[in-house]
């Protein structure tokens, strides 16, 4: 299989241009759901922060790829391309380019400085917000004029290259000092090789691509361009969840990342499943979220994990070795001991969440007339982790009853404690008041497939049909009281909850809805993009327009297809060996 020239076209609106192990991209977006006239370099080091703008003559149109961005007019055009993650290379045949500072008002404690370097004679941004340099070296032609260099306070501080003669510079990322740049490859070999490390991780992620999954290598690209190498909090390479607003890997959605990658890159995959355990906290719990300067544990996520590592370990293409697998070990039960140790009333067999941010569905109508909640899908999930570390102690000689044992009670309190003959409730811990709410979330018990009883499991199916709109799983009914077009958890259309039903309903015999479910999700995607959430009755894609769970459950789900079809799904040029 080929790819296009440069790789797939996108809307730079909707998708950033970055590159796998940047921190860099150049996008509009300059803040959350703030849109700039120009597109920015923009770093996500201590946050998102744009720091240049790139201001090309007007009229300029701009055509992104995954390894080339163009702005061009007529027969004249600047082209950008990743030299590698902390650099980038612009080169003009035709037209001008001003690079501003960002954040042009320089304060001791703000904004964005501008000197020329006596050393190499480069032009160098300093700032504050990122706490880096961006260097601007002239590899070819002059430049034109230059303003505010060495100003304090308020002043305007750019760079200004030429349209009547041919240019290339060099923009560089760095702390404190490095050596002069050195020439690299010509530009156009520079885009040869971008090309060829794109359209090798597509083929590795996705071999099985063809007409039918039009959207499969634009869902790699938003992978590939969402990685960021090791820094700050981050301690491996990791999946942000989007180079937006949403620069952070959160304590589940790393999951379906590490799902998607698992056969075609089983390290970067091994790396996502392993990351916020990185920073397990001494209670065994799980931060929200990391970031490159930044952790959070003020609410945690649910425990998917034991549901993520089998299907994890299913895909991978190398598996891990027992070292890693013992460690493994370890850490999930330290997850899994702290919601049964800290998370459970006194007498209660049910665990318990504290606010609707713990369950990944912030404001789901569930915690509507309470936040702390004993819920249908935590004991679900719980149930799956359980009966995960049963298997993983068999295979490690470890003791493994206690964790069967353990599945067997909170299963038994869940159905006792939470169904109601018809349909999952929530249980306030301190009154033992239930109530049932339309949300998906109260159906997400589905995930144990043929651990529930076969009328149980046909109620869920039943209900779960109630949600499905044209374009996919609403998570709150379209016909619904509550229902919010643009409501977050209130009506939208999430990939996770997709990717989760889909999975139970086929385990449970439901194939046929499953295969629904993955159609209509599949379609979506390829609509209208890879959105954090999707209108449920338009399916236009809502809130931050390049999340990687998405693009992820897109190429989960389409490869599942395709295997069903027969065609093969493992990665291709995959490492060797076991996984660390």
């Amino acid at each position: 299989m080929t790819v296009a020239p440069s790789g797939p076209e996108f809307s730079i609106q909707d998708i950033p241009f970055s590159y796998r192990g940047s921190w860099l991209n150049i996008s509009p977006v300059v803040a959350e759901k703030t849109y700039a006239d120009d597109l920015h370099l923009v770093s996500h080091q201590t946050g998102l922060h744009p720091v240049l703008r790139l201001a090309p003559d007007a009229g300029t149109t701009v055509v992104a790829t995954a390894t080339l961005l163009t702005w061009h007019r007529a027969d004249a055009r600047i082209e950008a391309a990743y030299q590698g993650p902390d650099t980038l290379r612009i080169r003009s045949r035709g037209l001008g380019l001003r690079i501003a500072a960002a954040a042009p008002t320089l304060t001791p404690f703000s904004g964005t400085y501008l000197y020329r370097d006596p050393v190499d004679g480069s032009a160098v941004f300093t700032s504050y917000e990122t706490g880096r340099r961006y260097r601007v070296t002239v590899l070819s032609g002059a430049l034109r004029a230059a303003g505010g260099v060495e100003a304090l306070g308020p002043a305007d501080r750019w760079l200004d290259l030429p349209a009547d003669q041919p240019w290339e510079i060099a923009i560089e990322e760095y702390a404190t000092a490095r050596h002069p740049y050195a020439p690299g490859v010509p530009f156009d070999q520079l885009c040869r090789e971008r090309r060829a490390e794109f359209a090798a991780f597509v083929e590795a992620v996705a071999p099985w691509r063809g007409v039918d999954t039009p959207a499969a290598e634009l869902a790699a690209y938003v992978l590939w361009s969402a990685t960021v190498d090791p820094a700050g909090f981050v301690t491996r390479p990791a999946v942000l969840m989007s180079k937006h607003w949403m620069d952070k890997v959160w304590s589940w959605d790393h999951c379906f990342n590490a799902i998607a990658l698992a056969a075609g890159d089983p390290e970067l995959a091994w790396h996502q499943f392993q990351l916020p355990f990185d920073h397990q906290d001494p209670a065994g719990a799980l931060p929200d979220s990391i970031t490159h300067s930044e952790v959070l544990y003020n609410y945690v996520k649910p425990p998917v994990h034991g549901w993520a590592l089998g299907h994890l370990r299913r895909r991978l293409s190398t598996p891990p070795d027992r070292a890693a697998l013992v460690e493994t070990y370890h850490r999930l039960s330290r997850w899994t001991r702290f919601w049964l140790d800290a998370r459970r009333a006194p007498g209660h067999a049910l665990p318990h969440y504290q606010h609707g941010n713990d369950s990944g569905w912030d404001n789901a109508t569930t915690f509507d007339d309470g936040r702390v909640l004993e819920t249908a899908d935590l004991a679900a999930f719980l149930v799956g982790q359980l009966r995960c570390l049963a298997d993983l102690a068999t295979e490690l000689n470890e003791p493994a009853d206690g964790w069967s044992a353990e599945a067997d009670r909170v299963r038994a309190a869940l159905l006792r404690e939470l169904w109601d003959g018809g349909r999952f409730t929530a249980r306030c811990p301190h009154t033992g008041r239930r109530r049932a709410s339309r949300s998906l979330l109260d159906l997400m018990p589905v995930t144990l497939g043929t651990e529930l009883p076969a009328p149980v499991t046909a109620a869920l199916a039943r209900g779960i049909e109630t949600h499905l709109t044209r374009h996919g799983l609403a998570t709150e009914p379209t016909d619904s009281a509550d229902y919010l077009a643009d409501g977050y958890w209130r009506g939208p259309i999430w990939a996770p909850a997709t990717v989760l039903v889909e999975d139970g309903l086929r385990r449970a015999g439901y194939a046929t809805i499953a295969d629904d479910v993955s159609r209509r999700f599949l379609a979506l995607c390829e609509k209208s993009g890879f959105a954090e959430n999707f209108d449920a009755e338009t399916g236009a894609g809502l809130r931050d327009r390049a999340y990687t769970w998405t693009a992820s459950s897109y190429l989960i789900l389409a490869a599942a297809r395709q295997e069903r079809a027969g065609s093969p799904v493992g990665g291709r040029g995959a490492r060797t060996g076991p996984v660390r």
